[in-house]
């Protein structure tokens, strides 16, 4: 994690002189996402690092997601984990790379402060069962995206059929997130989160996240932050950092 972050602090002078072209839509960092696209015909990056510690043992990744907007009613998401490094049950670690999910994202357009958005996913079993769940999971998620003065709003409620669960256990998982986010000077934001999911026969997860975020310039977002989990079944901490940039304008 830290020679991704070494890396990634070396482009800042580079990539906050790259003011030509639309501004980038950072989805991260918060769990909720938002129900506006990126510019269409870019190209975006997000990038990062994520540690976090529960009773099993610490776990650590690096988080991705490529994002493309076709206009600004379609786009895709591909997202995932580049590299893995958790507990293997058996006192070790296992290593390798995560599941890696695909999304095709429908945003309604209300107005300029306001969009809902309709996200349908399926994520593919490309982790060893050590790391994922050796299952393909089925996703759909609604969107609420909306400025309250300052104050930027992404509500989540969605639904996900699992390819994996214990006996006894529902399959299908419900979760609910709502992220808050503002700027406190003209580089600087802050973002505050809740969620969590629930199924039958399985503990409730829920947590708490905040996070700094630093914007050089329209196309540069730097953010680092914490989340706290409520519960015995949500990660005790989690701490992360990472960067939304853009690689390349196709169209």
């Amino acid at each position: 994690m830290k020679t991704y972050l070494a890396a990634a602090l070396s482009l800042l002078p580079l990539l906050c002189q790259a003011q030509d072209g639309p501004p980038i839509t950072p989805y991260r960092p918060s769990v909720s996402s938002p129900a506006q696209l990126p510019a269409a015909g870019q190209l975006e990056l997000e990038l990062g690092g994520l540690s976090s510690k529960s009773d099993d043992g610490r776990r650590n990744s690096l988080p991705y997601a490529l994002k493309l907007g076709f206009n600004e009613q379609w786009g895709v998401v591909l997202s995932g984990e580049g590299l893995v490094s958790a507990p293997d049950g058996d006192g070790g670690r296992a290593r390798g790379i995560g599941d890696t999910l695909f999304v095709l994202k429908r945003a309604f357009i209300l107005d300029e402060g306001s969009a809902l958005g309709l996200e349908l996913g399926a994520k593919a079993p490309t982790a060893k069962d050590s790391i994922g769940s050796g299952r393909a999971d089925y996703s759909l998620n609604g969107i609420c995206s909306k400025d309250i003065g300052t104050v930027h709003m992404d509500a989540n409620l969605n639904a996900t059929r699992l390819g994996a669960h214990d006996a006894g256990t529902g399959r299908t998982q419900t979760g609910l997130s709502a992220s808050f986010s503002t700027l406190i000077s003209e580089r600087w934001g802050v973002t505050g989160e809740w969620s969590g999911t629930r199924r039958s026969g399985a503990d409730s997860t829920a947590q708490v996240l905040v996070a700094l975020s630093y914007s050089p310039s329209k196309r540069l977002t730097v953010d680092f932050g914490m989340a706290h989990g409520l519960n015995h079944a949500s990660p005790d901490w989690a701490f992360f950092s990472g960067v939304v940039l853009p690689l390349a304008q196709l169209w």
